[in-house]
């Protein structure tokens, strides 16, 4: 996939982003720890026809962290960056970490939007500060040390990756590592080699931790355009009650759980009826 990287300086902040494909614009929201060059879920895409264009969420890649002031600041300037693009109006598919910029974006700009997708999505409060998983992430990904988390995680990747991806399943999954291994195939295995090689949290991840909380019922009710919600049973790093929550909130919601392996739904032996769904989705609307 050909992938164009931009910057875009708006009131002295910056926002970079990347457009891949040609066709019927979505703005996607990344997850966790990535930034414009997220990869997981776009070639099929792209190859059905849509063009993809991935802004770095704040304090990612080269995005000003400034930008992730409050999640209304950083809906103003993702419609700005359509502003620039000259695209009135436009699906949006969230995923993970990124479910909360979705959120807000669809509830603050109604307008500027087609459809929602929430895959794998954050939708409400997420890693707590009484959550060890919250205390270790202030440490291994805080911006002076996040750095070398990656890399030693990139190194052990690439010369160990199918080791690797097991040290990974319990981060990902709530079934066992036999059992997820039974849905992978050397693909998959790849894709997961080449995302770790990409991954940096800078200042983004701590910053989506704030953010969540800014999200509310009120927020979720705000959404009125037709919106797809996608979840894995197994999901272990985004749970289940997430996407429920959602539905119950959104009044146009359709809800589609899935029996894949995991929260990286675009990966194993169900990803292509995942791609089919969302297409199928996208075109409907």
């Amino acid at each position: 996939m050909e992938r164009k990287v931009h910057t875009l300086v708006i009131e002295n902040k910056t926002i970079e982003y990347s457009i891949i494909g040609h066709g019927i614009p979505i703005l996607m929201f990344h997850g966790g720890h990535f930034n414009c060059y997220e990869e997981l879920g776009y070639a099929e895409l792209v190859k059905q026809g849509f063009s993809l264009i991935t802004p770095s969420r704040p304090g990612y890649g080269r995005t000003s962290k400034e930008i992730g002031d409050s999640l209304f600041t950083t809906s103003t300037f993702y419609a700005k960056l359509l502003d620039h693009l000259h695209i009135d109006k436009i699906h949006i598919l969230a995923v993970s970490a990124g479910g909360p910029s979705g959120i807000s974006f669809v509830a603050h700009f109604p307008e500027r939007t087609m459809s929602l997708s929430l895959q794998s999505a954050v939708t409400k409060e997420w890693m707590t500060k009484k959550d060890k998983e919250y205390k270790a992430a202030q440490i291994i990904f805080h911006p002076s040390f996040e750095r070398v988390t990656w890399k030693l995680i990139s190194c052990l990747n690439n010369y160990f990756p199918i080791f690797t991806f097991k040290r990974f399943i319990p981060s990902f999954s709530k079934l066992s590592s036999k059992d997820v291994m039974l849905q992978m195939d050397k693909k998959s295995i790849e894709a997961v080699r080449r995302m770790n090689n990409h991954y940096r949290s800078r200042h983004g991840f701590l910053i989506d931790l704030v953010q969540v909380n800014e999200l509310s019922s009120t927020t979720l009710q705000a959404v009125t355009c037709p919106t797809l919600i996608m979840h894995s049973k197994n999901d272990s790093a985004v749970p289940l009650e997430h996407a429920y929550f959602a539905h119950s909130k959104i009044n146009q919601s359709e809800l589609c759980l899935l029996d894949c392996w995991g929260h990286l739904i675009w990966l194993g032996n169900q990803a292509t009826e995942v791609n089919k769904k969302v297409v199928s989705f996208l075109y409907r609307e």
